[in-house]
């Protein structure tokens, strides 16, 4: 049996796809927000989200903010999220949705690196995570409030060299 990867689109997010984003919160997504009502998100310029589509239909979202590891822009970085709807996890979605993120922010900015960071107990986003290539770099502690409480999470980041080298590896047809 052949497996077919799903067809993963990001596109902006439209009215339609509130509803769908504002559904209950699956056992990761609970931060105590209210849920989105406003769509605009075009560019890297600012923080921002794009919705995830799977066969014409919104599976979720993915989003971005700025962070600084310093003073001046050379030391500005983008850190990365995502949220899919409970029928679309499971199936490689969000490793495709967060591969087409993290090389639309390396072609669309000047940052040398990409963060990420998730609950020590999604295992799930960490596979997704090290299947893009990102690498664990630690423990943040109490960094997150989620479902009524401050938790651990673990910092992932990749750089913009090691990510040409994975665009160069496939390009040469295979896989690092």
């Amino acid at each position: 049996m052949t497996h077919h990867e799903p067809s993963v689109l990001l596109r902006p997010m439209v009215e339609a796809d509130l509803p769908y984003l504002a559904e209950p919160a699956g056992e990761f997504d609970d931060f105590g927000l209210p849920p989105r009502t406003q769509v605009h998100l075009t560019s890297f310029e600012s923080d921002g989200g794009l919705t995830v589509e799977v066969g014409g239909e919104c599976a979720g979202s993915v989003s971005w903010h700025w962070t600084s590891w310093g003073p001046g822009p050379l030391s500005r970085t983008v850190m990365i999220g995502i949220g899919l709807r409970e029928s679309y996890r499971g199936r490689g979605i969000g490793t495709l949705a967060q591969q087409l993120l993290v090389d639309a922010v390396f072609r669309g900015t000047s940052v040398n690196r990409v963060e990420a960071h998730t609950d020590i107990e999604n295992h799930a986003e960490q596979r997704a995570l090290e299947k893009v290539g990102f690498t664990q770099e630690g423990v943040v502690r109490g960094g997150q409030w989620r479902a009524g409480a401050y938790r651990d999470g673990y910092l992932y980041s990749i750089l913009r060299a090691e990510w040409a080298l994975r665009q160069a590896a496939t390009l040469a047809g295979w896989s690092p």
